[in-house]
């Protein structure tokens, strides 16, 4: 069954997701997806919203949606409730939900019953309170799509890779490493593994419309190691990557220092960036210089899924969350980048 439609996961429900996804059908911008999740929740945003706009259950995602409503697929075994947890608290209900969600809006899409995903945000330690052992969005969905029976792997087992790209209008970054410790993420970084995203991020710049993408890689270390004086990972990982990466007619540069790689690379209206995206080695490298730009334009792409997968740039905004005040800027980019690479 061939299919464009693209699912809204839930997020938490005490935090701002069941908000921003109700603002985005309210302003008919989301017209051609379908909700995963829960009608009471998304009934209570709306509420709390002050918007009338009617809440209608679909048997199935596929399912078409009469005009001018927002199309809730009730994910079967949802614990009753949702909608009385308070807002802004972290409750592991809420984190099983969430997950259920993934879960379920994968399972759909594997089955072909659409063909792209957005989630809203998650609560990390409401996982983590719920049970749910992978640390965040990637790694379960890296999980649930390598899964031939629809279950997914444990967080341990051998994966097919997965990684973050953070983007925006004016700066791209993919990471090598994404949720860990620091301490461990830095004995994560190895030659296969920073010649591994530089290939996963070439080959989705290129279905993105870029022939020959131009890659900067940042390094680890204060001034990408000042040749051995601040570290020596540049020396043997990064740069031997990077030279495997070009005899692979990649157009991949570096490693450069990580405080002023994305300068160079951030595009704007005077200033024409020198490369198309930067591979930073740890999250918070990577992710920061985006994040810095904006967070309501900014989206978050899994690349290596076999299907389209984005979300907002953001998190769950306990302190906002109920309040009315969560911005649906970010949500509204990534199902405009959603559809754009399923078009790809």
């Amino acid at each position: 069954m061939k299919t464009n439609r693209l699912l809204i996961t839930l997020g938490d429900a005490c935090g701002i997701g069941p908000e921003i996804i109700a603002q985005a059908f309210a302003r008919g911008q989301a017209n051609d997806c379908c909700v995963v999740g829960d009608v009471a929740v998304l009934r209570r945003a709306l509420l709390q919203l002050g918007l009338n706009l009617p809440v209608v259950q679909l048997d199935h995602v596929a399912e078409p949606a009469p005009p001018d409503c927002l199309p809730v697929w009730q994910v079967p075994g949802l614990l009753a409730g949702l909608a009385e947890l308070a807002m802004g608290e972290i409750n592991a209900a809420a984190g099983a939900a969430a997950a259920a969600c993934i879960r379920a809006a994968v399972a759909a899409i594997q089955s072909g019953q659409a063909a792209g995903l957005v989630t809203a945000p998650i609560h990390k330690e409401a996982w983590a309170a719920a049970g749910v052992e992978f640390p965040g969005h990637t790694e379960m969905l890296q999980s649930l799509a390598a899964a031939a029976d629809g279950k997914e792997r444990s967080a341990g087992a051998s994966l097919p890779p997965v990684r973050m790209m953070l983007a925006n209008d004016e700066l791209r970054t993919v990471l090598v490493t994404i949720h860990c410790s620091l301490r461990q993420a830095i004995e994560q970084i190895n030659q296969e593994s920073v010649l591994q995203t530089i290939v996963i991020a070439h080959q989705a710049l290129q279905r993105f419309g870029m022939a020959a993408p131009r890659i900067a890689v940042a390094g680890l270390n204060p001034h990408a190691g000042e040749g051995g004086l601040f570290g020596d990972e540049e020396i043997l990982h990064i740069a031997p990557a990077i030279a495997q990466a070009r005899a692979l007619g990649i157009n991949a540069e570096g490693p450069f220092a990580p405080d002023t790689v994305f300068m160079r690379a951030r595009h704007t209206a005077t200033h024409a960036g020198e490369f198309d995206l930067v591979v930073a080695m740890t999250h918070d490298h990577g992710l920061i210089p985006v994040k810095y730009l904006g967070v309501e334009q900014g989206v978050n792409v899994t690349l290596g899924l076999p299907f389209v997968r984005t979300s907002p740039d953001h998190g769950t905004a306990f302190d906002i969350a109920g309040s009315g005040q969560a911005d649906t800027s970010s949500l509204l980019a990534a199902i405009r980048m959603a559809r754009r690479l399923l078009q790809a």
